[in-house]
């Protein structure tokens, strides 16, 4: 028994010894994750290349451009209201409608009107009628006093009657004008071109002048203006070129700045500046042939002020903003970077202007710059390189595992 229990114990230690063995070889073998990596450079080795996408910095012109916040104002805006009070009868436009400058919009119930006309017409016709007769009586007078028939103060108060009759007939003129204004007034015209609103009041009620809602809201919409703000500090810049009646470009884009809108020009200035912002209102013109702005629409003004003669320019994604300020990473010839501390220019979209730090015809990464450290090897790609799989994936997506089974 004794015996046994000895034999089982070597095999034990035996075993123990082997196993031991096979795992510290395994430990001291390297990995073929590690040898890929060493054939391509690791540690003690050469420095691995990092794939980046390179642009050549070039030299040309670009536009100043100022953008701002704005909000599309109509040039007009009308209140149509009624000027005489009556029935409303018809409305003949449709909510929405795009209506021109004297078209007719509504009209209202004129028969109180042409009564009143025909009341002034008739009373016109009679103090014509006395007028006819005072000046007829007036040369009979006349006569008679000539032949020292009647007194001159007959003839006087005669011709004072003949002066009466011709004041009531002005005044009759004036009601029978007032009257026929009154009648056109019943005919509901645009007085301005543009769009028509929601209608206020729907035919059989009755309007009066005093009504403060009116019938119908109009808004000029061709041409449309665009009120946006700027800082102060180009105040100066924006006023010279006004006064010199220069054209300033103005631009419409969208909330989102992907797509233009409009195109106008800068109009004019606000004389004072808000001196809680610091910034100054500026409005723009545009036609809107199309439609394309709406009032109240919320819109990015884009203004170009000037441009830059041969200014170096760079794509904007090869800025970078980091504790020694703004740099690029440019791409040496033996294909090493180096980070360049630069001074940046106007930006147009996605192009930047630099003022020192980069000459013309140098090469900067654009893409990849987050893994970069100046002195790094980079591998200039033409495009964006894609993300591939790490090596320890197998193509059906399971994890490789090692001798351990871990």
């Amino acid at each position: 028994m004794r015996a046994t229990r000895t034999i089982i114990s070597v095999v034990l230690v035996a075993a123990l010894g082997v196993g031991g063995y096979y795992y510290w070889e395994w430990r001291m073998a390297p990995s073929p994750m590690a040898a890929a990596g060493a054939s391509k450079g690791g540690p003690g080795g050469a420095a691995r290349a990092t794939p980046v996408v390179a642009a050549s910095a070039q030299q040309g012109d670009i536009d100043l451009i100022v953008n701002g916040l704005g909000t599309v104002t109509p040039l007009r805006t009308v209140t149509v209201r009624t000027r005489v009070d009556g029935e409303l009868m018809r409305v003949l436009f449709q909510e929405g409608q795009l209506v021109k400058e004297g078209e007719l919009l509504a009209e209202i119930d004129a028969r109180a009107f042409q009564v009143q006309l025909q009341q002034t017409q008739g009373q016109l016709a009679r103090d014509r009628a006395l007028l006819e007769n005072a000046r007829l009586d007036l040369e009979r007078y006349k006569t008679l006093f000539k032949q020292d028939s009647i007194a001159r103060q007959q003839v006087d108060t005669q011709a004072s009657l003949v002066r009466q009759y011709e004041g009531a007939i002005t005044v009759d003129q004036s009601q029978i004008e007032n009257a026929k204004l009154q009648l056109a007034y019943s005919r509901i015209t645009a007085p301005i071109s543009g769009r028509v609103g929601l209608r206020m009041v729907d035919p059989g009620n009755i309007v009066r002048s005093g009504d403060q809602n009116g019938i119908v809201l109009i808004t000029q919409l061709q041409p449309v203006a665009v009120l946006f703000t700027v800082p102060q500090d180009l105040l100066p810049t924006v006023m010279k070129r006004l006064q010199s009646r220069e054209q300033i470009a103005v631009e419409a884009w969208d909330r989102e700045q992907k797509a233009k809108l409009a195109e106008g020009s800068l109009a004019s200035a606000d004389n004072v500046v808000d001196p809680q912002t610091g910034t100054v209102k500026l409005k723009a013109q545009f036609a809107n042939d199309d439609g394309g702005l709406f009032p109240n629409q919320f819109v990015n003004a884009r203004m170009k002020l000037d441009t830059l003669r041969d200014v170096v320019i760079v794509p904007s994604a090869a800025v970078q903003r980091g504790a020694q300020g703004m740099f690029v990473y440019v791409v040496r010839a033996d294909r090493t970077v180096e980070l360049r501390t630069v001074t940046l220019g106007p930006l147009d979209g996605q192009r930047q202007s630099i003022a020192s730090g980069l000459r013309a015809g140098e090469t900067v990464v654009t893409d990849g710059v987050d893994r970069l450290r100046p002195g790094a090897p980079v591998e200039v790609a033409s495009a964006r390189p894609e993300a591939k799989p790490p090596a320890e994936f197998k193509k059906g997506g399971g994890r490789r595992r090692d001798k351990a089974g871990g």
